[in-house]
C-alpha cells in the first residue's frame, strides 16, 4: 500500500482471520510494522475454491464502488488484476434486466457500475496480493485460542499477543504490539475481553430473520444462449400487491453472474422458510412472478447442491462505547459489524475500515490510547453509512428481533413507505441525472441515507418526477410486463431508443 507516512509502530502485527477484512488489514499494517502475521484456521487453497470458514462464499457478493475504491488503495491494480482472473467490470442499469413493482425496467446508461464475481475469487485476488509484500506471513492452520493481555478493563489495559494453536496441535503464544481481530461473526474476542477484566462490550442487534438459499450454474455457451438473453444479470424484488399470491413472490431473487460464465442463482426472503433440496428449489424459481428466472435456469447446467444460510441479522458490537477499550487492539469487518447480507456491504465495509486503520496508524506515531480512540470514532462514523440502510429495511418487520427494534406505528410507516420510496428513486433516477447520481452514492456507501433524504435538490428531483409522471410527461417507459422477456431496447437517448442488438452496449 502507498502511504505516505510509514512510521514504524513495532515488531510485530497480527491479523486474526484470513479472509477479505484480515487481508486488507494485513495490508494496511505491511508499512508500519517490521513483519505482519496472519492467523487462518483453515488450509487456505491455491485457486478461488471454498473452504469451511467462509460458507457464505456461495452466494452472490457484491463489491460495491467504495469497496473498489479501498482495495485499489491498499492494493494498486486490484480491479484489473480481479477482471483479469474472470470478474466482470459492468453497468447494471444497461446488463442487469431488473423486475420491480410494476414490472421490468426500462435499460438506460447510468453512472453506477459494479464488479462482479464469486467471494472466492475476491480473496483468491487479495491473497496474491498480499503474498507480494515481504514483510506478511499467512501462517495456515491456526485457530486462535485467546489474547494475551495486561491491565483489563484498566485505562493502561492492553493486548499484548495471542495465543493460538498450530496444525501440529502445539500452542503457541505469539507477542504483538497490535493485533486485528477480523475472525467473523463468531468472534471470540469479546468474551477474551470479558475474562480478562474488561467490561461487556454493548451492542447493537437487529435479526428480520432472512434466510437466502443459492445454486451454481455453468451457463451456456455465449454462441449458444438465447437472442433474448442480452442481459448478464437478473433481479427480481418481492411482490407488492397485497391480498392472496404464492409465496415465492415475496423472494428477493438474483440470477448473478461470476467467472468463468457461470452464475449464482439465488432466492431469499425476509421470515419465510427456504428450500433446501435441488427439487424443492427449481419448483420455487417456476414459481417467481418473472418466468425468464427459471427458464434461465433450466437452459443452464447444475454444478453444486443448493446452500442454505440463515445467519444473517445485523450486530454491531460497539467497542467505541467501552470507557477504557483494550489498548494494542482493533476488530474489522463482522467481528465488529455485521450486516444482513441482502445488502451487498460487508467486503466493502471491511476494506473501509481497513483504511480507517490505515489513517489512523499515520496520523499517530504511537499505539496509545489516542490512538485507539481516534480509530475508534472514525470507524464509527464509517459504520454509520451501512449500519442507516440496513436499519431502514430491516426495522419495518413485526417479526424482526434485537436492540434495535421499533415501536408499532413507526414499524407500519416504514413497511409502508420503504418499497414506495425506493420505486419513487429508481424511477425518477432514469430521468434525473443528480437524483441517479446521488443514489448510486448512497448505494455505494460514499454518501449517508440521511445525506441524501435531507438534500433539497434531491428531494426537488423526487417530486418534480412524480408530477411529470402524473400529467403523463415521462420521458423513459417503464413497467414491461414481467411475464416476458425482459426487453433489451436502449433509452439511454429516450428520442431514440436502440433496440437490443444493434448498436454498442456496456
Amino acid at each position: 500500500m502507498a502511504d505516505g507516512n510509514n512510521t514504524r509502530h513495532g515488531a510485530t502485527a497480527v491479523v486474526l482471520g484470513g479472509s477479505v477484512a484480515g487481508l486488507c488489514s494485513a495490508g494496511v499494517l505491511a508499512p508500519h510494522f517490521d513483519r505482519v502475521i496472519v492467523l487462518e484456521r483453515d488450509e487456505l487453497p491455491p485457486g478461488a475454491e471454498h473452504r469451511r470458514g467462509v460458507p457464505q462464499s456461495k452466494h452472490p457478493h457484491f463489491v460495491l464502488n467504495a469497496g473498489r475504491r479501498a482495495m485499489g488503495t491498499i492494493f494498486p491494480g486490484f480491479e484489473d488484476a480481479l477482471v483479469e482472473a474472470g470478474g466482470l467490470l459492468l453497468m447494471p442499469s444497461m446488463s442487469a434486466a431488473y423486475g420491480e413493482k410494476d414490472g421490468w425496467a426500462p435499460r438506460k446508461a447510468s453512472t453506477m457500475t459494479m464488479l462482479y464475481s464469486s467471494r472466492v475469487l475476491v480473496e483468491r485476488v487479495l491473497r496474491d496480493k498480499v503474498r507480494e509484500l515481504p514483510t506478511v506471513e499467512i501462517r495456515e492452520g491456526a485457530a486462535v485460542t485467546g489474547l494475551v493481555t495486561t491491565g483489563g478493563g484498566t485505562p493502561d489495559g492492553r493486548v499484548r499477543g495471542v495465543e493460538y494453536t498450530g496444525p501440529d496441535g502445539d500452542a503457541v503464544v505469539l507477542d504483538a504490539d497490535l493485533v486485528v481481530d477480523a475472525l467473523g461473526r463468531g468472534s471470540s474476542v469479546a468474551d477474551w475481553l470479558a475474562a480478562a477484566g474488561w467490561p461487556a462490550v454493548p451492542e447493537k442487534t437487529l435479526d428480520a430473520k432472512v434466510t437466502y438459499t443459492s445454486r451454481w450454474y455453468q451457463l451456456p455457451d455465449p454462441a449458444d444462449q438465447p437472442p433474448s438473453w442480452w442481459w448478464k444479470h437478473l433481479v427480481i424484488t418481492p411482490t407488492q400487491e397485497a391480498g392472496e399470491h404464492p409465496e415465492e413472490h415475496e423472494y428477493l431473487s438474483n440470477f448473478f453472474p461470476i467467472e468463468g460464465n457461470r452464475v449464482i442463482a439465488c432466492m431469499g426472503s425476509w421470515g419465510l422458510d427456504m428450500p433446501r433440496k435441488a427439487e424443492a428449489f427449481e419448483a420455487a424459481a417456476e414459481k417467481l412472478r418473472a418466468p425468464s428466472f427459471a427458464a434461465a435456469m433450466k437452459l443452464s447446467t447444475p454444478l453444486s447442491e443448493v446452500h442454505l444460510t440463515r445467519s444473517t441479522g445485523n450486530k454491531w458490537r460497539r467497542y467505541d462505547e467501552v470507557a477504557n477499550p483494550a489498548l494494542g487492539l482493533v476488530s474489522v469487518g463482522d467481528s465488529i459489524c455485521g450486516f444482513n447480507p441482502f445488502y451487498a456491504q460487508g467486503m466493502s465495509s471491511a476494506a473501509r475500515s481497513a483504511l480507517v486503520l490505515a489513517d489512523a496508524l499515520a496520523a499517530h506515531g504511537a499505539l496509545d490510547a489516542a490512538f485507539t480512540r481516534d480509530f475508534l470514532a472514525a470507524q464509527r462514523r464509517s459504520l454509520d453509512v451501512p449500519w442507516m440502510l440496513a436499519m431502514a429495511r430491516d426495522q419495518a418487520y413485526d417479526f424482526a428481533e434485537g436492540t434495535e427494534t421499533v415501536g408499532p406505528l413507526r414499524r407500519a410507516v416504514m413497511g409502508r413507505a420503504s418499497w414506495p420510496v425506493f420505486n419513487a428513486i429508481t424511477a425518477a433516477s432514469r430521468e434525473d441525472d443528480y437524483v441517479e447520481r446521488t443514489f448510486t452514492a448512497v448505494f455505494n456507501l460514499d454518501k449517508s441515507l440521511r445525506e441524501m433524504m435531507t438534500d433539497p435538490r434531491f428531494l426537488y428531483g423526487l417530486a418534480r418526477h412524480k408530477v411529470r409522471e402524473l400529467l403523463g410527461r415521462t420521458r423513459v417507459p417503464a413497467g414491461f410486463d414481467m411475464r416476458h422477456d425482459p426487453p433489451g431496447t436502449d433509452y439511454s437517448d429516450p428520442a431514440n431508443p436502440v433496440e437490443a442488438g444493434r448498436g454498442v452496449h456496456v
